[in-house]
């Protein structure tokens, strides 16, 4: 609000003009009697000043700008403050969001012709086989092999845009899942942005309330694996219809973890499950993003992962327990792997020696992946040995096949991918409890590795995951969304654990790209 009034102002402008007037004559009175060398060395002192003083502007001017740039983008809503409600988390799932967000696929939307003009997959290249890059780990700012597309996330881009949901052999009912489960999953997260594997059910507004609890002590790991659900379909703290659930999510972690970068309590041997879904969660966030804000604390768990590992072997339970076991070394390759992918620092002995143990238990004649030696089936608690027989899965089969081309190996051409493969697809995923074939653990394996090997093997698995998954996802009451947890570690992990895996799963046609392109 001004001091004056209109009319004093009128008088004060009129005082200024004739003040200014005065001044002039007055200058150009002077200037005039100025002789005109000393006017000349005014004006080049002048002229010096103020070229001396131009860099020291520009620059501070620069770096004022970058640094209130980075200030914008990633301090002044840091994911340790306070985080407030999203307005589109309150709205139907149904309505229309201004966010980026991936919206239920419908079967008139999805395009038959999901491909380039020359008919190839969108992400696919087309050249001769010996000129196609088999690089599989490249950064988060170069089109790698491993999910393909620029973009937001650099190698893992493809995500959330669902370019090849269709020719990949996804679709309307795929998609649908995905959206359920996540939403069933948003509705269980706890305020302090952790998933409470035997109290999720407290959340529940409707009847009939959710059953299924798991075990508490795997908190941080159905944590881990409930928010990898939400990267896979592109959902970030920044980008999606689920920013909240997932930067609680990912404030959790970052606050369970210890200084030498642990993810989790260590008061069980098998912390070291929990630690890798985390740590795969959290560097699967940084690549996605490249937000510093997740940098320290991913590079801190991928460390924490070698650390654990086993001089030129693989990993056990604890921090280099001297045994090995293919389980946890397949959790353990999935941080790395998606590490590598982010640009974080992984030195190559991580992969170096889990390829030297799985040549240990691979078995060369039948391709059949061992767990702590070869011959040696899945693990089993022993109330589940019976109901869930080992013989019935062939899930660290799986982990051996998706570590090997992870690495490098070409599914046309080493033997012990093919072996592994028809192994699998002899123990096709079907959903029977009575006859011991659930086991989302080796579906989720099985469905990421034979997905990398593409083709004819891909059709039939895909046809059975299919089936298996979205067949059986509930749709009534409070379970809307979830899926039962059946199977030999159903018990472990609850509801939270089936479902976080059981949408993963769904995602496959997105979540990474093929390291060797379409076969």
């Amino acid at each position: 609000m001004s001091m004056y009034g209109p009319q004093d102002q009128q008088t004060t402008w009129r005082n200024l003009s004739r003040h200014e007037e005065s001044f002039n004559d007055l200058l150009y009175e002077q200037l005039r009697k100025t002789p005109w060398w000393l006017i000349s060395i005014a004006f080049h002192g002048l002229l010096v000043l103020v070229m001396l003083n131009i860099p020291l502007n520009v620059g501070s001017g620069a770096a004022s700008a970058q640094l209130q740039s980075k200030v914008e983008e990633d301090v002044i809503d840091p994911i340790e403050d306070e985080v407030k409600p999203d307005i589109e988390e309150t709205k139907p799932i149904e309505q229309d969001e201004k966010v980026i967000e991936d919206p239920v696929v419908k079967d008139a939307k999805v395009s038959d012709h999901n491909e380039t003009d020359n008919d190839l997959p969108f992400e696919e290249s087309l050249g001769k086989k010996d000129f196609i890059s088999d690089a599989p780990f490249e950064g988060p700012s170069t089109n790698s092999a491993i999910g393909i597309g620029g973009g937001a996330g650099g190698a893992f881009g493809g995500r959330g845009g669902h370019r090849n949901l269709k020719a990949e052999g996804g679709g309307a009912a795929t998609q649908s899942a995905v959206n359920l489960g996540l939403e069933w999953l948003k509705d269980h997260q706890d305020d302090d942005g952790k998933w409470d594997s035997d109290g999720f059910m407290k959340h529940d507004k409707i009847e009939p309330i959710c059953d299924g609890p798991g075990y508490s002590l795997y908190d941080p790991g159905v944590s881990g694996l409930a928010l990898l659900a939400f990267l896979g379909a592109g959902q970030t703290h920044k980008r999606g219809r689920y920013k909240r659930t997932v930067k609680r999510g990912l404030k959790y972690l970052k606050q369970i973890q210890d200084p030498e970068g642990c993810f989790g309590s260590r008061t069980d041997r098998h912390f070291v499950y929990s630690h890798a879904t985390c740590a795969l969660a959290m560097a699967e966030a940084y690549g996605l993003t490249g937000s510093p804000l997740f940098k320290q604390s991913a590079q801190m768990g991928i460390d924490f992962v070698i650390k654990c590992q086993n001089p030129y072997l693989a990993w056990r339970y604890g921090v280099r327990p001297g045994d090995n076991d293919t389980s946890v070394s397949g959790w353990m390759m999935m941080s790395l792997k998606s590490a590598k992918l982010a640009g974080l620092r992984v030195p190559q002995e991580g992969f170096d020696g889990l390829k030297a143990w799985l040549d240990k238990v691979t078995e060369p004649e039948y391709g059949k992946v061992g767990y702590t030696a070869r011959g040696t089936g899945p693990a089993r608690t022993e109330n589940m040995l019976e109901k869930f027989p080992p013989d019935k899965s062939e899930s660290l089969t799986a982990v051996g096949v998706l570590a090997r081309i992870f690495m490098g190996e070409n599914p046309e051409t080493s033997e012990m991918i093919q072996k592994g493969t028809e192994l699998c697809l002899k123990a096709l995923p079907v959903w029977d409890e009575s006859s011991g074939t659930i086991d989302m653990y080796y579906w989720y394996y099985g469905t990421l590795a034979i997905f990398q090997v593409g083709g004819e093997p891909w059709k039939k698995w895909n046809a059975a995951i299919k089936d298996a998954i979205i067949d059986h996802q509930r749709k009534d009451g409070a379970f809307r969304g979830s899926w039962d947890p059946a199977g030999p570690w159903g018990p472990d992990g609850g509801r939270v654990y089936s479902t976080a895996l059981c949408v993963m799963c769904m995602e496959v046609y997105y979540r990474y790209g093929r390291v060797f392109g379409t076969h």
